[in-house]
């Protein structure tokens, strides 16, 4: 064994070793329990970022616990690969996106064998395969036989500068951008269910209004063409989980899009240029509740359902036609924001519900949102939420305006994107017969991939060699669908594949029965209302079609924090902001603990900016590979996972980097120094008792792995590694010679190095061969703490004078209460504090405290 640590020749050692072995190969086997652990697929950008380090080494400490513990263990990779960027690099450097893609792929792919991932890479996966999405399309068709798929004309998010749609919850500040009881509570109000009642305002019109049918449900009948005439009476339906307060009604609001505000605005410049205006608004709901609530009136009225009194009809901003009905009840009295509405363009305020017990203070100074019961109601009066709300919807559906209902927030999820790199839509356009799917025989369509954008549109409709083709139901000329899908689609079952990524004849096999659910799936919390929600959604739609049995795709859900690191910039006369990396930047600090920095290019000031996520445009990042060039990739691992626990941001630390490197390069020299011993086993823990300081040495490693073992399983890597540290703290404690040194040398080793592989796979594989402990520490039984050790001959016991703490004393372990009271009042701190009274009593609790009485 050489002496020096010279992490990089041990690493492709190791490395070398597990793909000759194909060590991290999996395959099914009925007589072991499996796990399947995953980290979310990245997108093959060219160089991976510390965000992925973490996460991968994080997915790998898993996969390699539960691989020593004797599980069948799964840990795939493939590559989010079609995508917008890819678009743009392309046009920035005049190259297909295929090959900017596939080049990157190959790079990363380097950089995450370098970091000695356990990852089974003959199940490698790329979406921007033809092998791949020919099943996205298989199963488009699929959901489109059964009218899960449809195609129709809708309000959409456009971005302007990347020239396509964008789905609701992929829109940030108005462009497109990319979340265990927290996601669960994010996805459950993104779905949004809502029990209420859906009831109608009736509305007459002026004869021969030509009034707009609204799509959707109500007078006009299920569904309708945008152009169709509605009759002069109708009805404006609105829903609302608030029932109690439908008394308190002063006016309605309807979206841009809504018939009402069509024809209000036929005649009338002003309603005209105000619709025109929501139109361009975002439809977002983040910028909808914080957006500055306007509305103009229609100069029509609806009729109160209940009353009988005329209600007036406003256009707003806030209202969407997407959501409910695309029309709202304005209740000021109990809805803050009717409440600001009303305020400003000066509405009546009615309140109709007070607390229970108590009084209103009048007038409101705002809206009364609590629950109570009914007043100024007429006949509901008294009547309590729930007796509201029952006898409210009775009185509706007797007059056959209204019932209850549950509705969802959740909207249908649009797919189609106005772009080049993305999965084609299986869809063929002839004159002749309309849209007409693919035939599964013809699949894949397939995308064309010397294709190179130039920002003027989709190149595919400008490919006539992929835009012609033949209508597969009448055999004239026709053409492809140039949209494709959403990229959400390719990462909303890519999990599934990797169980039969070589089967193609079917897009999954009896092995998703084996494999599946993911027993655990790691990622940022960025994701949980994309890609997990469509995750779930689409295995519901594979297991309805019978593909799978699965309900749900990931039985356990970790979400790592970010990858911190200070922001240093300067800010030019132009007003320009230059940001500078950390690296490049001195600091020190003055007398009073204030913070200076300059630059070490010019020695001029630049100003700190706090602490940021790692980002190409804060200029913060560190560049993986010139860590693990510079320090090796179990330095790098061991970092990453001893600064935080998982779950929490991480903040970067040149000299936490150092401080891992000092470990290592420690339990390097210490593993060193054993090698020359002359006896290197165990053996001598049997039998005779050891000495009791090497006792004690070999009780903290045991106590240590013990809680290790215990922290582990609760994903707390940090103390993990921290243990590692105290168990090789106890060991540079041991005396230094002697064979029951060496064999609790040698046991604390076999230990250490166990508890470590997962973190320090590398250095673990070596020093294991190396110290005769096997061939491979991954094929080791995971350690467990030996009872025997734990056992201590002395114990400790507070001791109490009058019932005060006075200091602890150690007994040995079997010792009664007489010899621990004869223990006790010799003890010199004990006589300080008796200070030479009369003991009464001594209270002897055992194996927690002694209290002397005097």
């Amino acid at each position: 064994m050489q002496q020096k640590y010279n992490p990089h020749v041990i690493e492709r050692e190791a490395q070398k070793y597990w793909e000759k072995s194909a060590a991290f190969r999996a395959a099914e086997s009925p007589d072991k329990p499996k796990y399947y652990c995953l980290s979310m697929f990245p997108y093959p950008s060219g160089k991976l970022h510390m965000g992925h380090v973490r996460n991968y080494t994080i997915g790998d400490v898993l996969t390699r616990y539960y691989r020593m513990k004797g599980y069948n263990v799964l840990q795939p990779m493939g590559w989010d690969a079609f995508g917008l960027p890819a678009e743009n690099a392309a046009m920035a450097n005049g190259v297909p996106p295929a090959r900017w893609t596939y080049d990157n792929i190959v790079d990363m792919k380097k950089q995450l064998a370098s970091l000695g991932f356990a990852i089974d890479w003959s199940r490698e996966l790329a979406t921007c395969r033809p092998e791949y999405y020919r099943w996205n399309q298989w199963l488009f068709l699929r959901m489109l036989e059964k009218g899960l798929v449809y195609k129709k004309t809708g309000v959409v998010n456009w971005d302007p500068v990347d020239q396509t749609v964008l789905a609701n919850e992929q829109v940030i500040d108005g462009r497109g951008s990319g979340w265990p009881e927290r996601v669960k509570t994010m996805q459950a109000n993104w779905i949004g269910k809502s029990f209420g009642v859906r009831f109608a305002f009736p509305y007459e019109l002026p004869a021969g209004s030509n009034l707009p049918s609204p799509s959707g449900r109500g007078a006009g009948g299920e569904g309708g063409a945008s152009e169709a005439q509605a009759p002069d009476k109708g009805l404006l339906w609105v829903f609302t989980t608030r029932a109690d307060t439908i008394m308190g009604v002063t006016f309605c609001a309807v979206a841009a899009e809504h018939a009402l505000a069509a024809r209000a605005a036929r005649d009338n410049a002003k309603l005209t240029a105000f619709v025109e205006e929501c139109r361009r608004c975002s439809v977002t709901e983040a910028d909808l509740a914080t957006m500055e609530k306007k509305g103009m009136p229609t100069g029509l009225t609806v009729t109160h359902p209940l009353t009988g009194e005329p209600v007036p009809v406003w256009v707003g901003n806030y209202v969407l036609m997407a959501y409910g009905e695309g029309a709202v009840m304005g209740v000021p009295g109990h809805d803050q924001r009717d409440f600001d509405f009303a305020t400003r363009q000066r509405l009546p305020i009615k309140p109709v519900i007070k607390p229970r017990g108590g009084a209103l203070e009048l007038p409101l100074k705002a809206a009364h949102l609590e629950y109570g019961v009914c007043f100024n109601s007429g006949q509901y009066d008294g009547l309590d939420y729930e007796q509201a709300v029952d006898t409210i919807a009775a009185d509706l559906q007797a007059k056959g305006l209204g019932e209850k209902q549950v509705l969802y927030r959740l909207r249908d999820w649009g797919i189609s994107r106005q772009r080049y790199w993305g999965t084609p839509i299986p869809i063929i356009h002839c004159d002749h017969c309309g849209d007409v799917p693919v035939p599964d025989g013809d699949l894949p369509v397939v995308l064309p991939e010397d294709c190179v954008p130039d920002g003027t549109g989709n190149p595919l409709a400008k490919r006539e060699d992929f835009l012609k083709c033949k209508c597969p139901k009448c055999g004239k000329p026709a053409r492809r669908e140039t949209d494709t899908m959403d990229t959400f689609v390719d990462s909303s079952w890519y999990y599934l594949r990797y169980a039969c990524p070589d089967n193609g004849g079917h897009m999954v096999d009896e092995r998703v029965q084996y494999w599946l659910p993911v027993d655990q799936y790691i990622g940022g919390i960025e994701h949980a209302i994309l890609h997990l929600l469509y995750s779930r959604f689409w295995t519901k739609v594979m297991r309805d079609l019978g593909l799978v049995t699965l309900e749900e795709p990931f039985t356990n859900l970790l979400t790592q924090g970010m990858v911190l690191n200070e922001i240093y910039s300067r800010r030019s006369e132009s007003g320009r902001i230059a940001y500078y990396n950390p690296a490049e930047v001195e600091v020190t600090q003055d007398d009073r603990g204030s913070r200076n920095a300059v630059l070490r290019a010019d020695g001029q000031p630049v100003d700190f900016g706090g602490l940021g996520t790692m980002s190409k445009s804060k200029n913060n990042g560190v560049d993986p590979q010139e860590l693990i060039d510079h320090y090796g990739a179990d330095i790098a691992r061991f970092f990453m996972m001893f600064t935080s626990p998982p779950e929490d941001t991480l903040v970067w630390s040149d000299a936490g980097v150092e401080g891992a490197a000092r470990y290592l390069r420690r339990l390097w020299t210490f593993a060193w120094r054993f090698s020359k011993t002359a006896t290197k086993s165990s053996d001598a823990l049997r039998g005779a008792a050891l000495p009791k300081e090497l006792a004690g040495v070999r009780r903290e490693v045991h106590a240590v792995l013990k809680q290790a073992n215990y922290d582990i399983r609760r994903h707390q890597f940090n103390t993990v590694a921290s243990a590692a540290m105290k168990i090789l703290n106890a060991l540079e404690r041991a005396p230094e010679t002697g064979p029951a040194r060496n064999a609790v040398a040698h046991e604390g080793l076999g230990i250490l190095l166990r508890l470590l592989s997962p973190i320090t796979p590398h250095v673990s594989h070596h020093l294991w061969r190396e110290l005769g402990f096997g061939k491979d520490v991954l094929a080791a039984p995971w350690p467990e703490p030996d009872p025997s050790a734990l056992i201590e001959e002395e114990i400790e016991l507070v001791v109490q004078v009058n019932g005060r703490k006075r200091g602890d004393v150690r007994v040995p372990r079997d010792a009664d209460s007489k010899a621990i009271e004869t223990i006790v009042l010799a003890d010199p701190a004990v006589r300080k504090f008796v200070n030479g009274q009369p003991v009464k009593k001594v209270v002897v609790v055992p194996g927690r405290l002694v209290n002397v009485v005097v």
